[in-house]
Formats: structure tokens, sequence, C-alpha cells
């Protein structure tokens, strides 16, 4: 039998669907992702998707799992599914390798139907929930993202050569581009054309992904490209100081009225994004997590954030992301470049969570 291995994330997938088949409910969190005891959703069956096959966990006195086919694979006893979710935790937590195997839950995985820990495939749902929706009494299947926070910092936006914003720099004198690019370490670049230059946003490379940007709202490349200008040139790379610092300064020019405009248009940035955009793909608004985010929190414990929770999601999103810098070398920006007497510099966009 091969031996499954996964990163910490990878892991944390797995420990969800074990925990919350132990539990039964899915509770929901504040805006400081204490977890809410009185708002839960219970759980009637999860869905996980391996290898283009869909496997189901049903919950009731036991738990039944049914294969893509709708033959009953085995059932188990709840707890049991508690016990190996402690014990898949314990490894987690672990000062493992980037990545690690679990040989001793190999056994029961495999008979659960789990052959893999990395499922790739690029979508923002990881797992799919049916629940007993006590508010409407109806009982939809619902796709969630899974974040974990135990080891590394989740990736809430990721970079590429797509998420690249480019800027035209205006010098107060010809500088020796050869030599500032030649610098050690791209902040000395960017402090360099900080105290030397003025720099005007042009452009989203990728003409998808400024697509993108511009059905969420049509101000999002231009504020996107001055939160990267506070995030490069002025160090600030929490998102929500960035907001604040935007709110204050207002570089676009909004009404002078009392409404955020900046923390709103940003908040749904951020949300999309967790939820379903991507810079590659078109994005015609519709979430692929249909159910919103689930969070294995340090301790383990795992609470989400659905629609219904809209407010909270969207506040936790903005206190609990920062802005990356990704391999300048892999994306090809933060160096001076000529074209047609004039000089530019290309920024990229990359969002964690803290």
């Amino acid at each position: 039998m091969k031996e499954k291995k996964g990163n910490k994330g990878e892991w944390s997938e797995i420990y969800v669907l074990l925990k919350l088949l132990g539990e039964g409910k899915l509770f929901a969190a504040d805006a400081d992702l204490n977890k809410l005891e009185e708002i839960f959703y219970p759980i009637i069956s999860i869905f996980r998707e391996e290898s283009g096959q869909r496997t189901e966990y049903n919950i009731n006195s036991k738990i039944k799992i049914i294969d893509s086919k709708g033959n009953d694979i085995i059932f188990l006893p709840i707890a049991k599914f508690m016990d190996k979710a402690n014990e898949l935790l314990t490894e987690i937590k672990k000062d493992q390798k980037r990545s690690f195997a679990c040989p001793s839950l190999d056994v029961f995985l495999t008979s659960i139907n789990c052959n893999t820990v990395a499922k790739g495939g690029g979508a923002k749902k990881d797992i799919e929930i049916k629940v007993h929706d006590l508010n409407t009494q109806k009982k939809p299947t619902l796709g969630f993202s899974i974040k974990s926070l135990i080891g590394g910092r989740s990736t809430l936006f990721n970079p590429g050569k797509t998420t690249n914003f480019t800027y035209e720099l205006k010098f107060k004198n010809i500088p020796d581009i050869e030599k500032i690019n030649n610098l050690e370490k791209t902040s000395e670049i960017l402090n360099f054309i900080k105290n030397n230059a003025n720099i005007k946003f042009l452009k989203v490379d990728d003409d998808n992904f400024n697509n993108n940007l511009i059905l969420i709202d049509s101000n999002l490349p231009a504020i996107l490209s001055e939160m990267l200008i506070n995030k490069y040139i002025y160090k600030i790379s929490d998102v929500k100081k960035s907001v604040e610092k935007l709110e204050k300064d207002n570089p676009l020019k909004f009404p002078k009225a009392k409404q955020p405009f900046y923390n709103y248009k940003i908040k749904n940035f951020l949300t999309d994004s967790a939820l379903g955009m991507t810079p590659a793909k078109v994005w015609v608004g519709k979430y692929d997590a249909t159910g919103g985010i689930i969070i294995v929190k340090k301790d383990g414990e795992v609470v989400c954030y659905h629609i219904y929770n809209r407010n909270e999601f969207q506040e936790y999103l903005l206190n609990n992301t920062k802005f990356e810098q990704a391999s300048t070398k892999r994306y090809n920006f933060g160096r001076i470049y000529m074209e047609n007497n004039k000089y530019f510099i290309k920024l990229n966009l990359q969002i964690r969570f803290n």
C-alpha cells in the first residue's frame, strides 16, 4: 500500500473530515474567530472527491460510507472518527517536514476511501457538507474552502505572473538602471524609487484578472494598485492598515462622505477571493465555496464562516490578512526596465492570512 503523504494544510483537510464526522456539527465563528456555541449547523452528510470519485459519509447512529456508485462500503462508530481526528491532530502539530506521512492512520483512511491526502485541482471548494439549516429548515449541500492555522500561514490570494501590476516611474534625475537593479535586495530598489521617483499606476498586466477585478468593482484595479504601493514602497503589509491609509488619503478622490468606500470594496474583493475568484479563470460572480470557509484553529478547533454571517466573515478577512512578496525571479517583477525611453516597474499581488 502506497504511503499517504501531505503537508500540514493538506492533512488538515483530512482532519476536518474526521472531526466533523465525530462531532456532527459545524460551528460558526465571530469576527475574532471565537466559536459561537449557540450557532451551528447539524451535519447530515459530508462529501469528498478524490481522483474523480465522490465518497459520501452519512451521519446517523453510525457513519455510513457510500462510494461514487452508491454502494455501502462500511459502517463505523462515530466515536472512532473523533479518536482518529485527535490522533491526526497530534501528528499535524509536531515539527514535521514539508510533506510527511501518518503510518498509524494508513489502514483506517484506506478503509474509509481516503487514499490520497493532496487532491489537487485548484478549486476553492475543499469539501462539501449537507447540513440541516435551522434557519430555513432546508437541507442544502454546501461547498467550503478549508484554511488551517496550524503550521504555515495559508494563502488567500495566490501569486502568479497574472497578478503583476505595471507602474511608470518618473525620476528626478536619469538613473543608472543596471546599478540599481544589481542591488542585493528588492527592498533596496524600491527604497531608491521612493526617494527618487514618482510612481504612477498604468495597468493590471493580465486582461482576464483585470476584468475579474472590474466585475467586482470598477475601481478595484486602481485601489489594489495603491495598496501595492503601500506594501512595497511604504512597507504597509497589513491589509486593514493599508485600507485605513487609503480612507485617510483618499487617492481615488471619492466623495467626502461617511461611507467607507475603500473598506467596503476591499472586503468584497477578499470575500470573492476566498470563495471563488482566481486571476487565471473568468470570474462570473459564482462562488465555488457556496457555504463559506472552514478554519482550523491552532488548538484544533474547527469553526466556519457561513454566508449567513457574512459580516463577521468579512471582518475576519480584513483583520487577518496581509500582503506578501512572492519570488521576484519566478514572477518577473521588482526590477526597473525601459521601453520607448520611459521607465517602468512591475509589482506583484499576493495575500496571506496572518
